[in-house]
């Protein structure tokens, strides 16, 4: 009976060895191929994801950059816009300040020459008054000094003597 086990097992092993072997070929013949298939196409499509998300973060890097870029060149825009409106503004006022100050000098000049006008006006009047006022008291003195015979010949007689000796 032990012998009948050991050659039953013998044989067993043999039948298991060969079937064994024969499913091997057959898996590897119909199942093997599409099996590794599968893993290499499971393989590239996660490579291909990887590579994809790589790319994509690549792209996601390049376009924050070029945002920043973007923002950066906005914000020395708007500084230089600001700036040239800061220059704008300060250039309208000190225009308007020279302005200002052309017109007051130019009232000014209006006025002095308005005042000198005036003053001319009052002195050439004065002497005309003043005038008048020295012929009148001439001519009081005159007829007074004229009205006695004596000092009119007196009179005569000196304006002779300072002729000739001119």
């Amino acid at each position: 009976m032990e012998k009948l086990i050991n050659e039953f097992s013998i044989g067993l092993f043999f039948w298991q060895l060969v079937l064994f072997v024969g499913l091997v070929l057959l898996l590897r013949k119909f199942a093997w191929k599409p099996i590794l298939e599968a893993v290499e196409k499971r393989e590239e499509g996660i490579k291909d994801a990887l590579d994809s998300a790589e790319k994509a973060k690549l792209d996601m890097e390049n376009l924050q950059a070029d945002n920043e870029k973007l923002l950066k060149e906005a914000r020395m825009e708007r500084e230089a816009m600001l700036k040239e409106a800061r220059d704008v503004k300060a250039k309208m006022i000190e225009d308007a300040k020279e302005e200002a100050q052309e017109q007051a000098n130019k009232m000014i000049q209006q006025a002095q020459a308005a005042i000198e006008g005036e003053k001319k006006s009052a002195m050439a009047e004065l002497k005309n008054h003043v005038a008048g006022l020295s012929i009148e008291i001439a001519e009081k003195v005159i007829r007074e000094e004229l009205s006695n015979k004596g000092k009119q010949v007196d009179l005569v007689e000196s304006m002779l003597a300072e002729t000739t000796l001119n």
